[in-house]
């Protein structure tokens, strides 16, 4: 048997791959099954949205599935292993992820299958509770509350400094973030924190020339 011979045995049994057994399938996909139920509940306890998509929350129980089917077929051959990334390689996912969150929970799902399909159960099993410790613990976490803006339309042109002389007496600290004056209106909008909502609207709509006073709150980022 020369070289050739022996390095083309060699090459061959390399694609060989290990044995998975009936018995390995069934206890990885149970494993997998109880894990992708936890992710489930983890994440329609922790979701804020308005809209709850349970679909996507089954596409995450579906895909750790999925995954552990696919990292255990990859291990049983070489061949299917190098097709599965020429395959996967090429698939491309249009779907757009809103919420950072959404992305946490879809990578947490593709980890916990890749994980119960190399049959590391412990490491997914403890990444999971690591995982839901860290996201409640820093949901814990106080935030600063988010400024409002008051809205007032008045037909007084001069009436913005006996307007922004109620809002100073609610609020420690007042921001003018739009100022529009055409003829014989005055529309302004003021940022601000205030804890007594209602007194200061009721204030500002019993000013001489308030057409409107609404104040809003809004959902944007909070600045310190």
């Amino acid at each position: 048997m020369g070289f050739q011979d022996v390095f083309k045995k060699s090459f061959l049994e390399g694609f060989g791959g290990m044995d998975i057994t009936t018995g390995k399938i069934a206890a990885t996909l149970a494993v997998t099954i109880l894990l992708a139920l936890y992710i489930f509940f983890i994440y329609r306890l922790v979701t804020r949205k308005v809209f709850y998509s349970k679909s996507f929350n089954i596409s995450l129980a579906a895909l750790s599935m999925i995954t552990a089917a696919i990292i255990l077929a990859m291990q049983s051959n070489l061949v299917i292993s190098l097709g599965m990334v020429g395959a996967l390689s090429i698939v491309r996912f249009r779907t757009a992820i809103k919420d950072p969150m959404d992305l946490v929970f879809l990578f947490w799902s593709i980890s916990v299958g890749i994980i119960c399909g190399a049959g590391l159960f412990e490491v997914a099993l403890i990444t999971s509770v690591a995982v839901t410790v860290c996201i409640l613990a820093l949901d814990l976490l106080p935030v600063a509350k988010a400024p409002m803006m008051l809205v007032v339309n008045s037909t007084k042109m001069d009436g913005e400094e006996e307007i922004l002389g109620v809002v100073k007496k609610y609020a420690s600290s007042c921001k003018v973030k739009s100022r529009n004056l055409s003829k014989d209106r005055l529309d302004l909008v003021v940022e601000l924190r205030v804890k007594e909502e209602s007194e200061l609207v009721k204030e500002v709509a019993t000013l001489s020339g308030i057409l409107s006073a609404s104040l809003i709150a809004h959902d944007g980022e909070v600045t310190f």
